[in-house]
């Protein structure tokens, strides 16, 4: 029983965090049981600053996880873990060619999107602009954009067969619904994208996206 708790994944995560629900939603795919320990970003100036939590993540970022002695950052970097850890339920397809064209797209989200409307970068525009920054309109632009380019590649691979990019959702999946979810808490019209709102329908049909969706995260807060 000591040797299985040991084993166990823990979280660190914040439940609106688009980064953390990423990772909830791999070890959901995966068939992991794991346990959340939350991180609150926005109480009291936010709980990552604090020394403890630094000493975890100098970064002072969710998520981290921790599995067997191992301390991991970058929701990437932990879903590849996870992948490469756990391979019963592959993230990525065994195509060399496949896997590169998913890292692709998900790094267009991880890398091009989700900074632009990080927490952290919200707060310095408005600090530097003082307030003078219409801060929603300007990272609406840039979710726009970014869903914009996904779906014209998208395009070029229709799949009558399913609603995912492959046979099953993965990676991809994993990273495109937090970020759909951050775009309609800002009243981003997704319908203007129908192939990436198939997907994200479709797989909010499924319970390892459900389960790790935001409201359902033992520190959510209700609306």
């Amino acid at each position: 029983m000591k040797a299985e708790e040991s084993s166990r994944p823990a979280l660190y995560s914040y439940w609106r965090s688009s980064a953390a629900y990423r990772v909830r939603i791999a070890l959901n795919l995966k068939g992991l049981s794991f346990t959340t320990l939350p991180v609150n970003l926005v109480v009291q100036g936010g709980e990552q600053f604090g020394e403890a939590y630094r000493r975890i993540n100098p970064q002072g970022l969710v998520p981290v996880l921790l599995h067997e002695g191992h301390v991991l950052t970058q929701s990437m970097a932990i879903c590849e873990y996870l992948d490469e850890k756990f391979p019963g339920y592959p993230l990525l397809p065994s195509d060399p060619a496949e896997r590169a064209r998913v890292r692709s797209l998900v790094l267009q989200i991880a890398c091009e999107i989700h900074p632009l409307n990080n927490l952290r970068v919200q707060k310095y525009l408005d600090s530097q602009s003082g307030g003078a920054l219409d801060i929603v309109a300007w990272m609406s632009h840039w979710m726009r954009e970014g869903f914009a380019a996904i779906e014209k590649r998208l395009e070029h691979k229709a799949d009558n067969n399913s609603a995912y990019l492959g046979e099953q959702p993965g990676l991809f999946e994993c990273f495109l619904v937090p970020q759909v979810y951050n775009a309609e808490r800002y009243g981003i019209d997704i319908s203007t994208f129908p192939l990436i709102r198939q997907i994200v329908t479709q797989c909010r049909t499924l319970p390892a996206f459900c389960d790790a969706a935001p409201e359902k995260q033992p520190d959510a807060v209700p609306a």
